[in-house]
């Protein structure tokens, strides 16, 4: 008999395959209708905002009493709660930069989390028809195939995955920026920037990264990413070493807490205001 997860995991699949055919008709087209929304460097386009309502009103209509957190509705105004009733996280275009580029790394994320715990998370890779997916419990996969963490454990022998342009502040934050990566390139195999946070996620789960750090991106870009990282062997921590708290806008995925907590010792801690603030 179908569990409950499994009903909800069925349903946001569906939608996420739908979501992730309109992204690859449209990655590469021309006509894109782009919208700057707090810097230049933030964009959103009509393709966050279709899909984004595609998920939301496909997902209410079978589940009427779930809860939303959505980007593109929290950015027209509409305020990040996250109670213990069962709520979506939702990024319909995480990395829209990349998709308004023609770049390829763009995700869907999609969370779920009951008890504000995140129980069940997809990221889709509609370029090349990637599909991650964990259910709390289950073990994480790729297009339906287990995967698992690295393992490793020191950062001398990891590839490291950061993003350099997030609300933080770029601006402001520059020099901080260039010291981060002089000190993981001194320290790491080597460093890469996909510009997605739920692909970095995705790629430390996939074992193809090990350690994703980041403060400044929000829920939504984390919530998947928690779930499947987890599932998949990995740990999810706040970047001082302490619990994750996906409302923060802190995150350190890693292979390991050994690698994890290495990490967090070398970044400058930094507090943005929270998405619940």
């Amino acid at each position: 008999m179908e569990t409950e997860l499994e009903k909800y995991m069925s349903c946001a699949m569906e939608l996420t395959k739908q979501s992730s055919q309109l992204i690859r008709d449209r990655i590469w087209s021309e006509k894109k209708d782009i919208q700057t929304k707090s810097h230049r460097h933030d964009f959103v386009t009509e393709t966050d905002q279709e899909i984004e309502k595609l998920l939301i009103t496909g997902l209410s209509s079978q589940f009427p009493d779930h809860k939303f957190i959505g980007e593109e509705t929290t950015s027209s105004g509409v305020k990040a709660e996250l109670t213990d009733k069962p709520t979506w996280i939702i990024d319909p275009v995480d990395g829209t930069l990349n998709f308004v580029h023609g770049y390829p790394n763009v995700c869907i994320s999609i969370g779920l989390a009951i008890n504000k715990e995140v129980v069940l998370g997809i990221i889709s890779v509609p370029v090349p028809n990637l599909m991650f997916s964990a259910v709390k419990g289950c073990g994480a996969f790729l297009n339906g195939n287990p995967i698992h963490v690295s393992g490793c454990k020191d950062i001398k022998d990891a590839l490291l995955a950061l993003e350099l342009s997030g609300a933080a502040g770029v601006s402001e934050r520059i020099e901080t920026c260039k010291k981060l990566v002089a000190t993981f390139l001194q320290n790491a195999h080597g460093v890469r920037s996909a510009g997605s946070a739920a692909y970095n996620m995705a790629t430390v789960a996939l074992g193809g990264a090990d350690c994703y750090f980041e403060i400044g991106i929000h829920a939504w870009d984390m919530a998947a990413g928690d779930i499947i990282v987890r599932e998949a062997g990995g740990v999810v921590i706040d970047p001082s070493g302490g619990k994750f708290d996906i409302m923060s806008r802190r995150v350190i995925c890693a292979s390991s807490m050994e690698l994890a907590l290495q990490v967090g010792g070398m970044v400058d801690q930094h507090y943005p205001e929270r998405d619940d603030a």
